[in-house]
């Protein structure tokens, strides 16, 4: 496995906060930088602005190839001139989250002492990460913006966005996501940590110091996660029980069955372009989500009275985070009086049909923003 790629200063687009970051933990991070990509032009009054929001181990290179891993972009069928979020019409902006390991301050990045953070970072949450959005926004010289759009932890976003700055938020677009996340979710989080812990490379967190990179546990913290990612029926078109095209007639601990290749050359991707300790933090603050415990265990209270128009999409196969918790984040918009509309998108692709081809999804997604946009008085 090849090591996992240092980030140069010339191939990411940083802006540098001001002022300290404040954390739920209660601590202050200084000098974080926000690394983003942005495209589509601003118009004269800046209030044609989406902000995309990644999900748990994107980055902020959804419409264009990334320069430093040379993967194409994760959101190509979404962003540009024509398409839902179309770049003739809207700014884009993405950013990579608080904890990423893209360009953004996580904890392979210099701490003020000069070394790395490693597992000296402090801890973070969601609601972190939207804040140093808005103050990336902010720097901007934007107001509002007027959508927030993304899926899975990108999707937790977007509804932290709402229900911190709603006056901010024209529409959001929540898809494939939780309001809270569940035990068997932090479950499989957990067992993906505790790879990458138990791996000697790890080196309590110390690895980069050391010149060593724990590939093996985060390798198999990826196919564990990756697993939840899919549908039971689409591994079965997929693979099924498919044999490699390889003599069998002795045990073997290679990869026997065509799924088992996929998965394990998921792992080996995987460690080429992420960092083991943005792994663990970033997973850490999803599994601490709970929007409705941060507002007296009432979900509509995050969202009361709310001025955002919300469009809340989920897929049937997805059982990472089904199609029920999108309805009670809908059942709660509701209850607090918000503007907003379910969809529940027929799909065998699980919960990664946000990242594949999926017309109906894709047509959803578009026909909200083209309301929204003429609601907000923006020209086709």
């Amino acid at each position: 496995m090849a090591d996992t790629p240092r980030i140069l200063p010339d191939e990411v687009q940083r802006l540098t906060l001001q002022a300290p970051l404040p954390l739920d933990c209660g601590t202050e991070l200084p000098d974080v930088q926000i690394a983003y990509e942005t495209w589509g032009e601003l118009n004269a009054d800046k209030s044609n602005v989406i902000l995309v929001c990644h999900a748990l181990t994107g980055d902020q290179f959804a419409a264009s190839p990334n320069p430093v891993t040379g993967r194409p972009p994760w959101w190509p069928r979404l962003i540009g001139p024509g398409l839902p979020l179309d770049t003739d019409r809207f700014h884009i902006i993405a950013t990579n989250v608080l904890g990423g390991c893209m360009g953004t301050t996580g904890p392979a990045s210099n701490a003020p002492d000069g070394k790395p953070y490693a597992t000296r970072f402090p801890v973070i949450t969601v609601a972190d990460m939207v804040r140093a959005q808005r103050a990336v926004i902010a720097a901007l010289g934007i107001e509002a913006l007027f959508a927030v759009v993304g899926g899975s932890l990108g999707g937790m976003q977007a509804l932290e966005w709402a229900a911190q700055a709603p006056e901010q938020v024209f529409a959001a677009v929540p898809i494939a996501t939780t309001a809270r996340h569940s035990a068997q979710n932090i479950a499989f989080y957990e067992v993906g940590r505790q790879a990458i812990m138990a791996d000697p490379d790890w080196c309590d967190g110390d690895y980069i110091a050391q010149s060593r990179q724990p590939q093996r546990g985060l390798a198999i913290a990826r196919m564990a996660a990756h697993i939840t990612y899919l549908s039971e029926e689409g591994l079965k078109q997929k693979f099924d029980r498919g044999l490699q095209d390889r003599d069998t007639a002795s045990f073997s601990f290679d990869a026997d069955f065509q799924v088992e290749s996929y998965l394990r050359h998921q792992g080996r991707s995987f460690v080429e372009r992420f960092d083991a300790n943005s792994y663990l933090y970033i997973t850490r603050a999803v599994d601490y989500f709970d929007l409705a415990g941060a507002h007296g265990g009432r979900l509509a209270d995050a969202f009361k009275d709310s001025p955002t128009r919300f469009c809340v999409i989920t897929f049937d196969s997805d059982w990472h985070y089904p199609p029920a918790d999108g309805r009670e984040i809908a059942r709660a918009l509701t209850a607090a009086g918000a503007e907003a509309s379910y969809i529940e998108v027929e799909t065998d692709k699980g919960h990664d049909a946000f990242f594949l081809e999926e017309p109906r999804f894709e047509a959803a997604l578009a026909g909200f923003l083209n309301a929204a946009a003429e609601q907000r008085g923006l020209g086709a």
